[in-house]
């Protein structure tokens, strides 16, 4: 089976605490907190894990936070290529108001990093990467990483002949566009993002699978996937277009949602499923993954009962 190597360039301590209720200018009582690593692609391992499958984690570490992220994987028995970061890793937390369930997610931005430091992860990632597996790409990149490194990691990614999966939004996704660089395997993202790259609403599946096939018309991407929310997933490559829905039985919390979705389609296209069918499964992951608590994410067991659900649809 294709090996897979996730990329997490600005990953974080995630501290996930209860309030009976968040209020300003009182001191709140507060459980414990609930620790975990986190990062777009640790969680996408994490999830790849959870699923029964096995990658390898290429994560930025740095300081004792870093030290700290290192020891969670490893509890959780998570294949690890550490990279020294140029500082201290962050952490972020979300605090739930017991009362109301609303959450609150505090993101800090993680160490600065200069050219040189990108030029050097840019080096060792294309060492890194695994000949004819796959490189998924997912999350926040921290201080000082311009905007056109995805289209820079996809032009080095493409001499291993290695498969890139990139989950991504905001500028970098802008500058994708305009990079000129080789299209990646599949670009994900979800419609808030794809709604603001399209300068327009997208209200319907077909608006969206419309922009996604002109995404790929243009050569970003071979395959384009846009997270529609409560109205499922679209897909769109060169044999089709598709759209698959799994419901939850209740939506506790959305994080990790985008994650477990990321890994389950890699894992599936790992084992040699389709695309749609690698759709199906990342669809049930994401359902599965809103129906847990703050940072955990999905579980092989309710994938499965979700997937047993879960339409897939032609567009």
């Amino acid at each position: 089976m294709p090996a897979i190597l996730t990329i997490t360039l600005n990953p974080t301590v995630d501290l996930s605490i209860h309030a009976d209720h968040v209020a300003p200018e009182r001191k709140l009582r507060c459980t414990r907190p609930l620790t975990d690593p986190g990062g777009g692609g640790i969680n996408v391992s994490r999830a790849i894990a959870a699923l029964g499958g096995h990658s390898t984690a290429f994560v930025a570490l740095g300081g004792p936070t870093g030290d700290k992220v290192m020891h969670l994987l490893a509890e959780q028995a998570i294949g690890l290529s550490p990279y020294p970061a140029p500082g201290e890793t962050r952490q972020s937390l979300t605090v739930t108001d017991a009362t109301t369930g609303e959450q609150y997610r505090f993101v800090m931005p993680g160490p600065d990093w200069h050219p040189r430091d990108v030029n050097r992860v840019l080096d060792r990632i294309s060492r890194s990467a695994p000949e004819g597996g796959i490189v998924v790409l997912s999350g926040s990149q921290p201080p000082g990483v311009p905007a056109d490194f995805p289209a820079r990691l996809a032009t080095r990614i493409a001499r291993t002949q290695a498969s890139f999966f990139l989950d991504t939004s905001g500028e970098a996704l802008s500058r994708l566009l305009k990079a000129g660089a080789r299209p990646v395997d599949v670009l994900r993202m979800d419609d808030l993002e794809a709604e603001e790259l399209a300068g327009q609403a997208l209200p319907r599946r077909v608006d969206t699978a419309d922009f996604a096939e002109s995404l790929m018309n243009r050569g970003i991407a071979r395959a384009v996937i846009v997270a529609r929310g409560g109205d499922g997933n679209v897909l769109v490559n060169e044999d089709g277009r598709w759209c698959a829905q799994a419901i939850p039985d209740a939506v506790v919390s959305k994080v990790g949602a985008g994650d477990s979705f990321v890994a389950a389609f890699a894992l599936s296209r790992a084992r040699g499923l389709t695309q749609p069918e690698a759709l199906r499964w990342g669809s049930a992951a994401a359902a599965a993954a809103v129906m847990t608590p703050a940072t955990d994410l999905c579980e092989l067991a309710t994938v499965r009962r979700m997937l047993r659900s879960c339409r897939l649809e032609t567009i």
